[in-house]
């Protein structure tokens, strides 16, 4: 079969032959329809991710939309190593498949799916959110952002805050405020936290978190307490560390969480991603994508991180 592989950490995946999937007990064989290139598998694919293997050799992708042997479409997740998503076929555990509903086509599906359930996760397993909570969210003009707005306001959230660094994208996502991380984001960051934000989705990290924290966090310290801020770390696109000052959690009501692979069950990941999927046609979920044949999986992978690229064998 015809395959994107990854034969070394740090350059994009060949387009390639590659061996048939040979299903065990348990497991299914996939026909692939669509796969989504997300910054997780980036991430695998480069060697640096938490959760990479010791060597390449494998074909990339973690998720994607196909036709099972019983000819059910359906989502699938985790396929098994080394046969990801971005091939012909693969090889999936037959417990990590959910159906796609028939209105929602398939590379539509694999965008929504690989959009937006880092942020269905984040809001219904991680934070809790409740009707009419306000949701901040930081990076929401990319894909996973963008998809947040979304599914935030689908869960009910009362106000959405999107915080990005493209104003044009700011104004297309359809949140109440939206703030530029400009020289003057501090000061209406900081006027957004003192009219009450309950729930942080943050997709970069780094020095827009740092801003961000500062402005949640400082001249805090209220006798009678502070509200409760669920800050969720769910990407490190703009650095992987920063500096928390202590006094930053004592003098407030912030509580940093994770939400990833480990951080939440496989299972609950799959269950969240066949509610999305399911709520999908209703809720009218607009995941900006661009599609591209397999073959053309260099140009994607050299292609602008801020798109979301589905490929098609």
């Amino acid at each position: 079969m015809k395959a994107a592989v990854v034969n070394s950490f740090g350059a994009p995946p060949s387009f390639q032959d590659f061996r048939e999937p040979e299903p065990g007990d348990g497991e299914a064989v996939v026909a692939v329809h669509a796969a989504a290139l997300s910054p997780i598998v980036r991430g695998l694919a480069s060697g640096k991710h938490y959760a990479s293997g010791a060597s390449a050799g494998f074909v990339p992708g973690v998720d994607g939309v196909g036709v099972d042997g019983t000819g059910r479409r359906v989502y699938f997740l985790f396929p098994k190593a080394p046969f990801g998503s971005m091939a012909d076929k693969s090889l999936v555990s037959g417990d990590m498949m959910v159906p796609v509903p028939e209105k929602l086509p398939s590379d539509r599906a694999a965008a929504v799916a690989s959009g937006g359930l880092a942020s269905w996760i984040a809001l219904t397993r991680r934070a809790g959110l409740q009707a009419g909570e306000t949701v901040l969210v930081v990076g929401a003009t990319g894909a996973a952002g963008g998809m947040a707005v979304q599914t935030a306001r689908h869960l009910g959230a009362g106000k959405v805050i999107a915080v990005g660094r493209n104003q044009e994208r700011l104004k297309r996502l359809g949140a109440d405020v939206g703030i530029a991380l400009n020289d003057d984001a501090d000061k209406a960051l900081r006027e957004r936290f003192d009219e009450g934000v309950d729930v942080v989705l943050d997709f970069v990290w780094g020095e827009p978190a740092l801003r961000v924290l500062k402005a949640a966090t400082g001249d805090r310290g209220s006798p009678a307490g502070e509200p409760r801020l669920r800050y969720v770390q769910l990407g490190t696109a703009a650095g992987d560390e920063i500096p928390v000052r202590g006094d930053m959690l004592r003098s407030t009501g912030l509580e940093l969480i994770g939400s990833g692979i480990g951080s939440v069950a496989v299972g609950e990941l799959l269950a969240g991603a066949g509610e999305l999927l399911a709520a999908a046609p209703g809720a009218g979920f607009d995941a900006a994508f661009t599609s591209l044949p397999l073959r053309s999986v260099a140009d994607a992978w050299n292609g602008d991180p801020a798109v979301r690229y589905i490929l098609t064998p």
